[in-house]
């Protein structure tokens, strides 16, 4: 890890408890703070931002404001991201796995052998 990302961890952390959030952030504040730490711990620029930039609690406000009665994930963390870097973005990558149930039913050895779901990106044939 780098030290940026200790620093911003740490913030976040702290911060997450010690604010105030009304019903809103407060609903949003656990996996807000958790995406965070993700992408503090992906780009070492992001997290001095984190650590450079506003509190975790004005982020929160700042994600909570007129998102009425619903908001999706995506925007959510997009608005907590660009609270820190203004300009930034984030971007979702979902897959859809039909064999679920028969990989947990293998159980572990299998998945260690390598029994587990490929996935091919079709961009690598272009």
């Amino acid at each position: 890890m780098n030290g940026w990302y200790e620093q911003a961890a740490e913030k976040l952390k702290a911060e997450k408890k010690a604010g105030t959030y009304d019903r809103y952030a407060k609903a949003m504040k656990e996996a807000v703070c958790e995406a965070l730490d993700g992408f503090c711990r992906q780009d070492a620029e992001f997290a001095q931002a984190v650590v450079q930039g506003g509190s975790f609690e004005d982020c929160m406000k700042a994600v909570a404001k007129n998102c009425g009665s619903a908001i999706s994930d995506l925007e959510v963390f997009r608005r907590a991201v660009r609270f820190y870097f203004p300009g930034a973005d984030v971007k979702f990558h979902m897959t859809v796995n039909l064999c679920a149930d028969v990989e947990a039913e293998a159980g572990p050895a299998a998945r260690a052998a390598g029994a587990g779901p490929k996935i091919l990106d079709l961009e690598d044939f272009l």
